[in-house]
């Protein structure tokens, strides 16, 4: 699963990374420990204009046939790529609302027993920023005067190198694939063949400090890495 990552990257960098113009208005700050139900930056392509855009969203999909988004009962931070077509609250977003998520790198926790877990940062290998493969959502209420945009990461089975932390690891894309995950006009074939690991030798990894486990600790010194004795 992916239930916790870091944005380090400021806002001309990711301008210049996922291609996208960013509003002087728009605010992205780094972020070391990015929780689920909190608003983050995700790339999007523009229904009229084909162009991309960036847009604040929800972590945590609220389909917009939800009668009551707090009554969802299931997590939604995640979606799991091999149920996709067959899952309703996936299906339409994945064939007709797929995004970017822009990051730096991820968390996962390597367990050891019950009270026991270790704490990993993950990220390129050349410190690149880069995009978890994403579905987004427009719920509306009733009466339409709340609307909320929503996103979740798709999940895939993990590579030999995140493999010892987790059974699963997100979907990262390659560069060159954005504009195809994006496009709108071929609903009938979704890019299925894109949700798969990552190349495990572009990647890397390093023990970090159990403090990323409080959502409430967010600084650079997240990143640090600490030696492996540290947990014990």
């Amino acid at each position: 699963m992916c239930g916790r990552y870091y944005r380090r990257s400021d806002k001309q960098r990711i301008a210049e990374a996922f291609k996208v113009g960013v509003p002087p208005s728009f605010e992205i700050l780094p972020d070391y420990n990015v929780a689920p139900t909190t608003f983050q930056p995700v790339v999007v392509e523009d229904r009229d204009t084909g162009e991309r855009e960036i847009r604040a969203m929800y972590w945590g999909l609220i389909p917009y046939w939800a009668e009551n988004p707090k009554k969802l009962g299931v997590s939604t931070i995640n979606a799991k790529a091999e149920s996709l077509m067959e899952k309703p609250i996936w299906r339409e977003p994945f064939e007709r609302r797929r995004c970017l998520v822009p990051a730096d790198g991820f968390y996962e926790w390597q367990k050891f027993s019950e009270k026991t877990k270790q704490p990993w940062a993950i990220a390129l290998k050349d410190d690149e920023p880069l995009a978890f493969a994403g579905l987004w959502d427009r719920w509306r209420s009733k009466d339409h005067k709340t609307v909320l945009e929503s996103f979740a990461i798709i999940t895939t089975e993990a590579n030999e190198l995140t493999a010892p932390m987790h059974d699963r690891m997100p979907v990262i894309l390659q560069a060159r694939d954005y504009e195809r995950w994006l496009r709108r006009d071929d609903a009938a074939r979704p890019p299925l063949d894109l949700l798969r690991p990552f190349e495990a030798e572009q990647m890397r990894t390093w023990r970090v400090d159990t403090a990323v486990g409080n959502v409430k600790n967010n600084s650079a010194t997240l990143l640090e890495q600490v030696a492996a004795q540290t947990l014990f």
